[in-house]
């Protein structure tokens, strides 16, 4: 093959992978959707159904219910079905779920349909990104895995704008129903991804695996290296279960992988994603206004995400975690003051929704996507499915926690005091990152893995 066909072959197959790769991480943009419709939903479904903010709560975090069931059966999924196979059925389930809730007859099956719509988000969120990490070369897998998080900021967005828009009839089904289309183009798009080559080196299919490779590097030795390294890392088996119980270091990484995760949900932005609409209500404004101040919430959460693209690398995980802790611990005491205080004019309502984006934009910029870089991170190699999973359950059992007290903690407490103990738990957040999170800008995974395994304390496992 001469140096013109090499050339042309190369650049065919890095259109080939950036092409798969951001199929593949349109399921990010499924996550989004799903996360983002049912906020500008709540207040028709309650006014069709006249049923109170406790059924209000169960619609909304039964998405989540189902997510958690789903990520723990994915992780057996993916390995026996294969990660194209788990994403086919996750999309199958996300276009099911998202048509039942548009024609739901009442609370009972809206409530059924959208945790059917939990299980497939729960698969995807765990198969997405590890099908990413395997099918992307390294230059660009960073990137791939970013834009999986990007996606789901833009589903976001998408579903919000897609709420205000039905919003002016009212038409809560359509609102829900509607991003079925996404889904069945996605289920398409997904038929045509190829398999995973490491899940086909895993299953004894070996010239599959380089075929597939052949196709996505474009070049035989790199192809005969990477068959190599893969051959090299299936030689250390998962034993997660075994070392949890046996290793005490190992717990030690799984428990702050949970405690990661606890973290990022109870920052509260969870609260403002999924009842958005109904806190602007409580600042005052009309319908109207309520879903455009949405809509200006999830395009605040796209493009505070760039910065965290920008800057993991450069400043490091834990400065912008310090710094996106006291940003939201600021944002939400004074959201909770001026709410406090009463908020009587234009001003305060204008000053009370930029706090709350100040929020927005500490949350997008650190905890977001760096509590998932983090969890990857931390975990040895034999461990990592094992704790992978587990912080990815806690990730959606504390969603599930969040979606339904807050009606509940704004009925109780007042508005003024659940924002001021969220505001706490974001301080205190600081204090933990402080004394337990790891900076791992840098470090190799092997020399986190030695640090973590020789007893060092769990902030020095990345020096």
């Amino acid at each position: 093959m001469n140096a013109q066909a090499i050339a042309s072959s190369s650049t065919q197959s890095k259109a080939t992978v950036v092409f798969v790769c951001i199929l593949a991480a349109l399921a990010g943009l499924m996550f989004g959707l799903d996360v983002g419709v049912i906020s500008g939903a709540t207040q028709f479904i309650q006014a069709e159904y006249k049923v109170s903010d406790h059924t209000i709560e169960w619609i909304v975090s039964s998405m989540m219910f189902g997510a958690a069931a789903g990520a723990l059966a994915a992780s057996w999924l993916s390995g026996h079905l294969g990660r194209k196979r788990s994403l086919v059925l996750g999309a199958v389930l996300f276009v099911i779920g998202s048509l039942l809730s548009g024609m739901a007859w009442s609370p009972e099956t809206l409530i059924a349909s959208r945790v059917v719509l939990g299980i497939a988000i729960g698969i995807a969120s765990f198969t997405a990104p590890l099908y990413l990490a395997e099918v992307a070369p390294e230059y660009i897998r960073g990137a791939m895995i970013s834009t999986y998080q990007l996606m789901i900021t833009i589903g976001i967005l998408v579903a919000f704008l897609s709420d205000t828009a039905f919003s002016y009839s009212g038409a809560w089904r359509w609102m829900l129903g509607i991003i079925a289309v996404p889904g069945v183009l996605f289920l398409l798009g997904v038929l045509f991804l190829p398999d995973s080559p490491r899940w086909l080196l895993m299953r004894g299919r070996r010239q599959e695996a380089i075929d597939v490779l052949q196709r996505l590097r474009g070049d035989s030795d790199v192809v005969s290296r990477e068959v190599a390294d893969i051959d090299e890392q299936l030689k250390t088996p998962q034993r997660g279960w075994h070392m949890f119980l046996e290793n005490r270091n190992f717990r030690r990484s799984v428990w702050l992988g949970v405690l990661l995760q606890l973290m990022q949900q109870f920052t509260g932005m969870n609260v403002v994603m999924y009842y958005a609409p109904r806190i602007f209500q409580v600042m005052g404004y009309d319908t109207a206004a309520q879903m455009w101040f949405t809509a200006l919430v999830g395009l605040t959460n796209v493009l505070a995400t760039f910065i965290a693209i920008a800057l993991i690398d450069r400043w490091g995980r834990k400065p912008i975690l310090y710094t996106g802790f006291a940003v939201m611990a600021a944002g939400l005491a004074v959201v909770g003051l001026m709410m406090h205080n009463g908020i009587h004019d234009q001003g305060t309502q204008i000053f009370t929704v930029a706090m709350l984006l100040m929020f927005i934009v500490g949350f997008a910029m650190s905890a977001g996507p760096l509590i998932w870089t983090l969890c990857s991170e931390i975990q040895p190699l034999k461990g990592r499915d094992f704790g992978i999973g587990c912080s990815t359950f806690t990730n959606w059992a504390c969603n599930y926690l969040v979606g339904i007290s807050f009606l509940s903690l704004l009925n109780g407490i007042g508005n003024a005091n659940t924002f001021w103990l969220y505001a706490a738990l974001n301080a205190v957040f600081i204090v933990l990152t402080f004394w337990l999170v790891p900076e791992t800008k840098g470090v190799t995974l092997e020399q986190i893995e030695r640090n973590l395994m020789s007893g060092k304390r769990l902030r020095d496992i990345g020096r």
